[in-house]
């Protein structure tokens, strides 16, 4: 099966995700500021090598046990659907959308957008907290070769804002690597880029 791979955060979107939903979650529940504090300590510690990231993750999420989660999400979405790149919308191949955003942010836009596949970080959706990886990096791959043998699939395209963090997605692709900058689609060369 041939297919195109999505990164999803500052790439379909111009923005990331998870830290808007946070943002939004404190203007649209108030009460929710009172989890600042917490999610300022989490990054202290990440600078300081205390924490993970993943571990960070963990305090950045805690406010979804504070809020009715799929009204929030909802209202999200509502408001930011029409931010999507338009040419996603023109997509030709089985679309698989990787992210390490939350399943139950990016739940929503999968039935929105009619994307083939997501794969994204698990999260427990009463507590925040992680469950097993952080999809990132070259856990993208790993997660996506979980769900199909390698041989069953072809990946023509992939599409991604980091160079830095995705060169693992973008060494599968047999087409074409596009860098995407301020929401255009910029061709690279794998070889020249990472050689």
């Amino acid at each position: 099966m041939d297919i195109d791979i999505y990164d999803f955060d500052k790439t379909i979107v111009p923005f990331d995700s998870g830290s808007l939903f946070i943002a939004y979650c404190i203007v649209h529940y108030p009460w929710t500021v009172i989890t600042l504090p917490v999610i300022a300590v989490g990054l202290a510690l990440g600078f300081a090598g205390m924490l993970t990231f993943t571990q960070y993750k963990k305090f950045c999420f805690c406010l979804v046990r504070m809020i009715p989660l799929k009204k929030a999400v909802k209202g999200f979405w509502d408001k930011y659907e029409k931010k999507v790149h338009p040419w996603f919308y023109q997509r030709k191949r089985y679309s698989v959308v990787i992210s390490a955003s939350p399943d139950f942010l990016l739940d929503e836009i999968q039935q929105r957008l009619g994307f083939d596949e997501l794969i994204c970080t698990r999260h427990n959706s009463k507590t925040g907290a992680i469950i097993g990886e952080n999809c990132r990096g070259r856990e993208k791959v790993n997660r996506l070769y979980q769900l199909h043998k390698k041989e069953d699939i072809n990946v023509i395209d992939v599409y991604s804002d980091s160079i830095k963090h995705d060169k693992p997605i973008f060494s599968l692709a047999t087409g074409q690597c596009y860098h995407i900058v301020k929401g255009s689609r910029n061709k690279i060369d794998y070889t020249k880029t990472y050689g």
